[in-house]
């Protein structure tokens, strides 16, 4: 039991320190730069006039003021995207690192019992965290599971303190595959 909390431990550490290493990479060829700062900057004043202009507009606007919101969204958007281009290229620098890692760390904890799950996870979960795993226990945890669960909100944590993280602001009008969904109704 003793080596699988040091197991745990490690796996803890491995994961702060890939955090840090990606956002040390990603302030390297992307935070840095003029480029970054400006789309940043240019996003961030965009989100917070298009936030105040849909709360001053009321439902009986005028078709004038609507097309104005549409086109200030739509310049957001594309100012969003060439934000997301200019991040690309850290990602592949990141994704090509953590690749060599991740083959170093799994044949480090092959086949080892790293951590004890207090639930059963659910069936298409399974494959992951019980992934190169002898026996049927499905609660017990392997390396990449407890990795990938510790590094997904170790480094948020770790770009909030280092006030890397976008603001609520942008996060808000960006949307996207996890974001809030666009107030329906209102612009209709």
């Amino acid at each position: 039991m003793s080596t699988m909390f040091a197991d745990t431990l490690l796996i803890v550490f491995i994961s702060v320190c890939t955090a840090l290493l990606a956002e040390g990479i990603t302030w390297v060829l992307v935070y840095r730069t003029d480029k970054y700062k400006r789309l940043k900057a240019e996003v961030e004043k965009q989100s917070k006039k298009l936030e105040k202009k849909k709360e001053t507009i009321t439902e009986s606007a005028g078709r004038q003021q609507k097309k104005k919101i549409e086109r200030q969204e739509e310049k957001l958007k594309n100012n969003n995207t060439d934000l997301s281009m200019v991040r690309m290229k850290s990602m592949f620098a990141i994704g090509f690192c953590f690749t060599a890692l991740m083959g170093m760390f799994n044949s480090i904890f092959d086949g080892r019992v790293v951590a004890k799950l207090p639930f059963t996870p659910l069936s298409y979960i399974q494959g992951l965290s019980h992934r190169n795993l002898l026996g049927d226990d499905t609660t017990d945890c392997s390396f990449i599971f407890l990795y990938i669960l510790c590094t997904m909100s170790i480094r948020q944590n770790i770009q909030k303190i280092l006030g890397l993280a976008p603001s609520r602001a942008a996060t808000k009008q960006a949307g996207g595959f996890l974001g809030p969904p666009p107030p329906s109704g209102k612009f209709s």
